[in-house]
């Protein structure tokens, strides 16, 4: 058997024309190419093979041919290739029309900003002059501006979730799974539910704020497009460390011994190492020491991280003898 075309269009084969017309206009908002700049050629590939779908099925006139129908359903396409026409009707060959054609044909004019040159003539690979083709410049505004005028369901405001991440996270790098819950329409316009497992790549050195776009992934209302979900980057509080920018900011308290005489600091990096900072320096209030490349990683800049700084805190005693106070005035040439 060849090609299935009902299972290309996600319908059974009792389909009537206002199910094709349903599955097809879903389908093909979904993977127009336009509409999928990032997997470009699947999104055209399965484009053309939704549009050949549509237009075989009404083409070889399964609906309203009985006899068509039961040969389609027992030897698919090629059942009908080289089957003569009864009395003077028109071969059953197919000679499939542009994508795009049949698209403008549903849509009026396009929601992804490419024209038509005249009745049915797709204008979407033809240069205009300006660097794009048909006019698509690769803004995603291009859609909401035509859908917003009522033409085409409407795109709804992006769903906005935090995500919170530990220093360490952002430090090394992860890997979250999550489970969402959604209600999406079915071909027939019903609301179902709809369950997805995302995977979020956790990049190193990424900062508060960053966000993650998952398209179509939001819940759908009648009418509407689904909305896109998007994950927004927050930073967990840390025992020991603040971040500033790329930078790591410590906070350390030394005795006055140790701010005259020096001091060593241990500490647990971000990454588990062990490291030991010696301060030969006389700390005063307000002194801060910095580690070159032990902040954060820079993520336009692979390889390189930013500083660590301790700031450092002095603890003056509350307390001192005589003889204390003697000594230090004899060892500071008071």
């Amino acid at each position: 058997m060849g090609v299935d075309y009902y299972n290309i269009l996600k319908v059974d084969r009792n389909a009537t024309e206002d199910d094709l017309k349903k599955a097809y206009r879903k389908l093909a908002m979904k993977w127009h190419p336009d509409k999928n700049p990032t997997n470009k050629k699947e999104a055209e590939a399965k484009f053309k093979q939704i549009s050949e779908a549509y237009e075989k099925i009404l083409s070889i006139q399964v609906l309203s041919d009985p006899q068509k129908k039961v040969i389609y359903d027992q030897d698919g396409e090629e059942g009908l290739k080289d089957r003569p026409p009864p009395g003077n009707e028109p071969s059953s060959g197919f000679n499939p029309r542009n994508a795009e054609d049949i698209f403008a044909e549903f849509f009026a004019s396009s929601p992804f900003g490419f024209g038509l040159s005249g009745p049915g003539k797709s204008k979407r690979f033809q240069s205009d002059g300006g660097g794009t083709f048909g006019g698509f410049s690769g803004s995603d505004n291009n859609f909401r501006t035509y859908s917003e005028r009522g033409n085409m369901p409407k795109k709804p405001t992006p769903v906005e979730s935090k995500l919170p991440c530990s220093l360490e996270e952002l430090y090394s790098g992860s890997t979250r799974k999550m489970k969402i819950s959604r209600t999406v329409m079915d071909a027939n316009g019903r609301p179902i539910p709809e369950t997805e497992i995302l995977t979020i790549d956790i990049k190193p050195g990424w900062k508060k704020g960053t966000k993650i776009t998952f398209p179509d992934k939001g819940n759908q209302q009648p009418n509407q497009l689904p909305a896109d979900l998007v994950f927004v980057i927050d930073e967990k509080p840390h025992d020991f460390f603040k971040r500033d920018g790329n930078d790591l900011i410590m906070n350390q308290r030394v005795s006055l011994a140790e701010a005259i005489g020096g001091t060593s600091i241990n500490l647990t990096t971000l990454d588990r190492r062990s490291l030991c900072i010696s301060v030969t320096d006389i700390v005063s209030p307000g002194y801060e020491f910095v580690v070159a490349n032990e902040g954060m990683p820079k993520t336009k800049e692979p390889g390189h991280r930013g500083d660590l700084r301790i700031k450092f805190e002095v603890k003056f005693p509350t307390k001192l003898t005589t003889e204390q106070r003697a000594g230090l005035k004899r060892a500071l040439g008071g």
